[in-house]
Protein backbone atom coordinates (compact mmCIF):
# COMPACT_ATOMS: atom_id res chain seq x y z
CA UNK A 1 0.00 0.00 0.00
CA UNK A 2 0.75 3.76 -0.72
CA UNK A 3 1.37 5.41 2.41
CA UNK A 4 1.86 9.31 2.90
CA UNK A 5 2.41 10.90 6.21
CA UNK A 6 2.39 14.66 6.43
CA UNK A 7 3.96 16.40 9.22
CA UNK A 8 5.42 19.95 10.39
CA UNK A 9 2.28 21.97 10.99
CA UNK A 10 2.40 24.51 13.91
CA UNK A 11 1.38 27.75 15.33
CA UNK A 12 3.75 30.31 14.01
CA UNK A 13 3.61 34.02 13.66
CA UNK A 14 2.05 36.04 11.17
CA UNK A 15 5.39 36.08 8.75
CA UNK A 16 6.97 33.02 10.17
CA UNK A 17 7.89 29.95 8.27
CA UNK A 18 6.73 26.64 8.51
CA UNK A 19 8.04 23.45 6.91
CA UNK A 20 5.80 20.44 5.74
CA UNK A 21 6.80 17.48 5.12
CA UNK A 22 5.25 14.38 3.20
CA UNK A 23 6.86 11.18 3.44
CA UNK A 24 5.62 8.38 0.82
CA UNK A 25 6.36 4.67 1.24
CA UNK A 26 4.96 1.72 -0.57
CA UNK A 27 6.06 3.21 -3.60
CA UNK A 28 8.54 5.52 -5.34
CA UNK A 29 7.83 9.45 -5.86
CA UNK A 30 9.25 8.89 -9.08
CA UNK A 31 5.81 7.65 -10.16
CA UNK A 32 3.38 10.63 -9.20
CA UNK A 33 2.96 13.95 -9.34
CA UNK A 34 3.55 15.30 -5.94
CA UNK A 35 1.45 18.32 -4.53
CA UNK A 36 -0.12 20.27 -1.34
CA UNK A 37 -3.69 20.98 -1.11
CA UNK A 38 -5.52 22.73 1.94
CA UNK A 39 -8.45 23.37 3.48
CA UNK A 40 -9.44 26.61 5.86
CA UNK A 41 -12.54 25.65 8.15
CA UNK A 42 -15.88 26.30 6.10
CA UNK A 43 -13.91 26.13 2.63
CA UNK A 44 -13.44 23.54 -0.24
CA UNK A 45 -10.10 21.65 -0.19
CA UNK A 46 -7.74 23.98 -2.78
CA UNK A 47 -4.81 22.76 -4.63
CA UNK A 48 -1.22 24.53 -3.20
CA UNK A 49 1.36 23.25 -4.99
CA UNK A 50 2.34 20.74 -7.04
CA UNK A 51 5.63 19.02 -8.21
CA UNK A 52 5.83 17.04 -11.97
CA UNK A 53 9.05 14.62 -10.27
CA UNK A 54 9.22 13.78 -14.21
CA UNK A 55 11.21 17.04 -14.77
CA UNK A 56 10.94 19.17 -11.73
CA UNK A 57 7.89 21.06 -13.12
CA UNK A 58 6.18 23.27 -10.75
CA UNK A 59 2.84 25.04 -10.31
CA UNK A 60 2.22 27.65 -6.98
CA UNK A 61 -1.10 28.86 -6.69
CA UNK A 62 -1.50 32.73 -6.81
CA UNK A 63 -1.94 33.37 -3.38
CA UNK A 64 1.14 31.52 -2.27
CA UNK A 65 3.45 32.56 -5.23
CA UNK A 66 6.77 33.87 -4.17
CA UNK A 67 6.25 32.53 -0.65
CA UNK A 68 6.08 28.92 -0.88
CA UNK A 69 8.34 26.41 -2.81
CA UNK A 70 7.97 22.73 -2.80
CA UNK A 71 10.14 20.53 -3.14
CA UNK A 72 11.19 16.68 -3.24
CA UNK A 73 14.26 14.58 -2.06
CA UNK A 74 14.62 11.31 -4.30
CA UNK A 75 17.03 9.75 -1.82
CA UNK A 76 14.38 9.64 1.14
CA UNK A 77 11.20 9.73 -0.67
CA UNK A 78 10.35 12.50 1.20
CA UNK A 79 8.20 15.90 -0.32
CA UNK A 80 8.30 19.54 1.38
CA UNK A 81 6.75 22.59 1.37
CA UNK A 82 8.85 25.48 2.61
CA UNK A 83 6.10 28.08 3.98
CA UNK A 84 7.76 31.55 3.96
CA UNK A 85 6.09 35.03 5.20
CA UNK A 86 2.50 32.95 6.47
CA UNK A 87 -0.61 35.11 6.62
CA UNK A 88 -3.29 34.64 8.55
CA UNK A 89 -5.14 33.38 5.17
CA UNK A 90 -3.14 30.25 4.85
CA UNK A 91 -4.24 28.78 7.98
CA UNK A 92 -5.63 25.24 7.14
CA UNK A 93 -5.14 21.88 7.27
CA UNK A 94 -2.65 21.00 4.82
CA UNK A 95 -2.82 17.54 2.34
CA UNK A 96 0.04 16.05 0.87
CA UNK A 97 -1.14 13.90 -2.39
CA UNK A 98 0.71 11.49 -4.79
CA UNK A 99 -1.28 11.62 -7.98
CA UNK A 100 -0.43 9.21 -10.93
CA UNK A 101 -2.91 8.31 -14.07
CA UNK A 102 -4.31 5.92 -12.29
CA UNK A 103 -3.98 6.42 -8.64
CA UNK A 104 -4.71 9.15 -6.17
CA UNK A 105 -3.09 8.63 -2.66
CA UNK A 106 -3.95 11.39 0.47
CA UNK A 107 -1.80 11.88 3.48
CA UNK A 108 -3.20 12.91 6.79
CA UNK A 109 -3.64 16.22 7.24
CA UNK A 110 -1.23 18.44 9.36
CA UNK A 111 -2.99 22.36 11.17
CA UNK A 112 -1.02 25.25 10.43
CA UNK A 113 -2.18 28.33 12.48
CA UNK A 114 -0.95 32.08 12.50
CA UNK A 115 -1.42 34.13 14.90
CA UNK A 116 -0.48 38.06 15.37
Amino acid sequence: DVQLQASGGGSVQAGGSLRLSCAVSGASIDDYALGWFRQAPGKERQGVSCIDTSNGGTYYTNSVKGRFTISIDYGKNMCYLQMNSLKFEDIAVYYCNAESRTTNYWGQGTLVTVSS
